[in-house]
Parts: structure tokens; sequence; C-alpha cells
């Protein structure tokens, strides 16, 4: 039943590695763009909050298949944007990163608004009246606790975001979906076998990734 794994026609390893790759990379970016969105949410400045609230409830309502292949056909296609890529599985795996930042960004932003709301107004508050500024207050007191208490929901998103790579193989970036798709194609005698494999690889990078980040949220979490 699994004779096509010996058969070295298929890299399962290589595939599963971009997978890694776009996951690693998606992830750092939608960390760095969502603390941005978030304090545009929370800013004093209204043209900001404006941005921010407008882009989130876009974007995150938008299915991220659309994100994707938009990146391709917008950006590479239309307007030659290479994002600095030498060939087209290159340009492919960047523009598939971009949108999954633009995309997991706003889940982050998301996640990250519920914990600035969880810290007490009283210590944003004595801040300001130490004479500190907004940007100040926000990324030495109040950050550095809202993060403690949403490591479980960005657990969350970076197990989601692991999951929805597989839209990149729309715009044919060698991941594990694209792979699983050929072998779906060439080995239809060994369907089941195919999808179990493919879901055991899901599975070995997501779990441990759920436990991990389980036990630092409760090693980190405030008492109150």
């Amino acid at each position: 039943m699994f004779d096509f794994l010996d058969s070295g026609q298929y890299d399962l390893l290589g595939a599963f590695w971009v997978t890694v790759q776009l996951t690693l990379y998606s992830a750092a970016g939608s960390l760095i763009w969502g603390i941005v969105l978030a304090g545009m949410r929370v800013s004093p400045v209204p043209l900001l909050r404006g941005f921010g609230t407008a882009y989130v409830n876009l974007v995150r309502n938008t299915p991220l298949t659309v994100l994707i292949i938009g990146c391709s056909l917008g950006l590479s296609q239309t307007l030659d944007i290479s994002l600095g890529g030498s060939t087209f599985k290159e340009t492919g795996f960047r523009l598939a990163v971009l949108g999954l930042v633009a995309y997991t960004g706003t889940f982050v932003c998301e996640a990250l608004r519920s914990g600035i709301n969880t810290v007490p107004v009283g210590q944003a508050e004595a801040a300001r009246a130490l004479g500190l500024s907004f940007f100040q207050v926000l990324t030495l007191i109040v950050l550095p606790q809202a993060f403690r208490a949403v490591v479980a929901p960005l657990a969350n998103v970076l197990i989601a975001l692991t999951k929805n790579t597989t839209v990149a193989a729309a715009i044919g970036v060698a991941e594990a979906a694209l792979l699983m798709k050929e072998m779906v194609e060439n080995e239809a005698q060994a369907l089941f076998a195919v999808f179990g494999v493919f879901a055991l690889g899901f599975v070995l990078l997501t779990l441990p990734t759920g436990l991990l980040l389980g036990w630092v949220a409760k090693r980190v979490a405030v008492k109150r």
C-alpha cells in the first residue's frame, strides 16, 4: 500500500520542508504586521485607527485563496513585481509568503488587541502621567503584558497558518499540498494511503507546536 514512498519518485520530505519554510517566514512576518495593525487599532490618531479597522475587516473576511492568487496575478503577472525572485519558483514562494502575511497578520492583530484589553487601564494612565508617549506606553507597558495573555490564541493562529500554507499550491509553490495533488493523480490505487501520509505529516507539524505553546501559555500567564 505504501510502495509509492519507496519509489524515489516523490520528494516527500522536501515538500514538507517547503511547508515548514512557508510557515516560519509567514509567522515572523505576520507577527510584525499584526503588532503594527494592533498599534493602529488602539492608536489615538483617527486616520491610523480607521485604516487598521478597515484593513482588518476587509482582509480577514476575504478568502485566502483570493489573496494568494491576487498576489500572483496582480503583482507578478500584471505589475511584473517579483520581490527579488530570480526564478518562477522563488517568486511564487515569496508571493505566497506575502499573501499569508497579509491575511494572518489580521488574526494576530485581533488576538493582540484582545490581550491589550486585559491590561488594566490604570497602568496606561499612570505611564502617561509620568510623561511617556503613546508609543512608549504601548511597547514598554501594554504589549509585554498583552503577549503573556494571548500566547494560547497566537498558538491557534500559528497552527491555522501551518494548515493554510496548502493554499500556496494554487500558484504552483512546491509544498506538501501540491505534491499530494500529484500523488493523488498518479497513485489512484492508494488514495487513502496518500491522504493518510499527508494528514500524519501535518499532525506531526502542528501537534508539537500546540503542546509546546500551550505549556508556555501556562508558564507566562498573568495571575490577576
